[in-house]
């Protein structure tokens, strides 16, 4: 059973080594563990850090293409190298690296197929009573659109089972953490989580400027990923709440004309009938945008399939290399 934990850098060179040394490399139930530095365009000396601290495998992307690009260029190359449990941790050594074993447990027992470690968010000092309460909000938003129970839906500290990795496709440019829970929730793969320990925090986190980006980029990311795994249900619920006014005008005039006194509200059945017509057409955009995602759907399988055939022992796989498809849109 092969783990390979992966570490998304970006001019982490002051911290990259403290966080690969802390990984344990003697987990019970595992007979090897290796590490793979994925090196998001670094300026600094992230990639010399690397192999000075013991990384097993750095891939070097073209140019910096952002973290989830890098997450899925890992998960890939992990997969490639025969990985049977892939863990996600930052390079920032913000996760305590001595829970990985508890992490990939409920994986080794066949109970989840992907856990989330769930850190103590009440008791860490970092983070503003804002910072917690919007931690608590998004989580709980991420749970009613995948249908999960992940208590911390941001958490980047995770392990992923081979056949799990392979069927999760990000998208989405800015953070995998959101989207990777609801395209799980949604393509039914068991997840659970953990509680996990943190570290001590080192510097702030440069994946976004100021809360108000991250409920922005959040919020799209989420809304983004519901159209695409539930596009019926989305543009139903848009048809439905633009048909309802159009039903209760018609009710009304239906009601006037009854009376002998519908002549002089003519303007309200057009109002009526432009509206009923604007929920027909995002129902009918539903319905087409259901069974684009049914092709979708088809064609994510083709890739988890082609990525499962990946030779589970790379003889020709070099220490460094360079992703091929770093700019790939």
């Amino acid at each position: 059973m092969k783990l390979i934990v992966q570490i998304p850098a970006l001019n982490e060179q002051e911290t990259l080594a403290t966080a690969i040394r802390a990984i344990p490399r003697d987990i019970p139930r595992i007979s090897s563990v290796e590490i793979l530095v994925i090196d998001d365009g670094s300026t600094d000396r992230t990639v010399e850090v690397a192999k000075e601290a013991g990384a097993d495998h750095i891939l070097r992307m073209a140019s910096n293409v952002g973290l989830a690009r890098a997450f899925t260029a890992g998960i890939e190359e992990a997969l490639s190298l025969g990985a049977d449990i892939i863990v996600n941790t930052d390079a920032d050594n913000q996760y305590c690296a001595d829970d990985i074993p508890s992490l990939i447990q409920p994986i080794l027992d066949r109970q989840a197929q992907i856990v989330v470690g769930a850190r103590p968010i009440s008791e860490i000092e970092s983070f503003s009573p804002l910072k917690k309460a919007l931690q608590r909000l998004g989580s709980w938003v991420v749970r009613q659109a995948s249908g999960s129970t992940i208590p911390d839906a941001p958490s980047g500290f995770r392990a992923y089972a081979r056949d799990a990795a392979a069927r999760l496709c990000v998208i989405n440019t800015y953070t995998y953490t959101l989207e990777t829970i609801i395209q799980a929730g949604r393509k039914r793969i068991p997840m659970t989580s953990v509680p996990v320990r943190v570290n001590t925090v080192t510097r702030p986190s440069r994946l976004f400027s100021g809360m108000r980006e991250y409920i922005l980029r959040s919020g799209k990311t989420i809304l983004r990923v519901f159209v695409i795994y539930a596009p019926l249900t989305f543009f139903s619920t848009i048809a439905a709440i633009v048909a309802l006014p159009g039903l209760i005008v018609i009710g009304r005039f239906l009601i006037l004309y009854a009376s002998g006194d519908g002549v002089g509200h003519i303007q309200s059945l057009i109002l009526a009938a432009a509206l009923l017509a604007m929920s027909a057409v995002f129902l009918a955009v539903g319905v087409l945008a259901d069974l684009i995602s049914a092709n979708r759907s088809l064609l994510e399988d083709i890739r988890a399939r082609e990525l499962l055939r990946a030779p589970r022992n790379r003889s020709d796989v070099v220490p460094i290399r360079i992703a091929e498809l770093a700019d790939a849109s």
